[in-house]
């Protein structure tokens, strides 16, 4: 498929239209009340019904409108995370939900869109649900109202379901002044964007390319800054592992104040 600006931004318009019929398909689960959920590798790791009707459906419509294109082909290569947050979604911690859809070019994030099926959700019935936000690197991020965390504060989140003495250590060595465990990267990013928190610390290799491919790049077009624990980039080829075997560290401001906190014990247990 040949590459350009104008094929990438066909793309993002079709990813952010595709992402609003996965948030309708994930909300649309919920109200069945099955939610026909496996367990994959451990009691933390699970799929639901919604994770697979959203892959089905955002896989056939993107390889439709793009049949050459390679979702997991040359160039340009497509992260599709269909409900991240899956334990938090049978949890009913709606708002941690999130579909998650990037675009990669020769193995660089260049576009993203999240949608947050149940943005708003508290606010009442009659409340309007959902929104998507997306970014293409050089353009600029849009769907949100970009705001900063209190200044002075290390306000840290991390993970809820995957903790180890790994992730604690990491996050103690920032001397947070709070720290937030909430469910997917998605939504750790949002806190990142919308001023909840400073940064996202993630020592561990629990999460994929798919999780962190849109997130980073509405992170880095609003001049925020997301790595591996030691500070290496991300890398989105189709060939490259898909686990983020180095963690995640990423902040909207400030980059360098977490990163000079990360333990060298840390660093030697994380192997990039």
């Amino acid at each position: 498929m040949a590459s350009g600006p104008a094929v990438l931004m066909r793309l993002v318009a079709s990813a952010c239209s595709i992402a609003q019929k996965a948030g309708t398909i994930v909300r649309r689960v919920i109200a069945e009340g099955d939610l026909g959920i496996v367990q994959k590798t451990c009691a933390t790791d699970l799929q639901t019904k919604a994770d697979r009707l959203v892959q089905m459906s955002i896989c056939s419509s993107l390889v439709r409108k793009f049949p050459k294109l390679t979702i997991i082909g040359e160039e340009l290569v497509v992260w599709v995370d269909p409900l991240d947050g899956t334990k938090e979604y049978t949890e009913g911690l709606l708002d941690n939900v999130t579909v998650l859809i990037g675009i990669a070019y020769e193995g660089k994030a260049i576009a993203g869109i999240i949608n947050q099926p149940y943005y708003n959700y508290q606010a009442g019935p009659n409340a309007e649900l959902g929104r998507t936000i997306w970014g293409v690197l050089g353009l600029g991020a849009f769907g949100f109202q970009l705001q900063e965390a209190p200044a002075g504060k290390h306000i840290v989140t991390t993970t809820r379901s995957h903790g180890s003495k790994l992730v604690s250590d990491c996050v103690s060595a920032m001397e947070p002044d709070a720290v937030l465990r909430v469910g997917g990267a998605g939504n750790k990013i949002i806190q990142l964007i919308e001023g909840k928190a400073s940064a996202y610390v993630f020592a561990s290799p629990g999460c994929k390319k798919w999780d962190t491919c849109a997130p980073e790049v509405i992170l880095h077009a609003v001049g925020g800054k997301l790595t591996d624990i030691h500070g290496n980039a991300l890398r989105y080829s189709k060939d490259v592992k898909h686990m983020n075997s180095a963690g995640v560290l990423a902040v909207l401001r400030n980059y360098d104040y977490y990163a000079s906190r990360v333990p060298e014990s840390v660093k030697k247990a994380l192997v990039p």
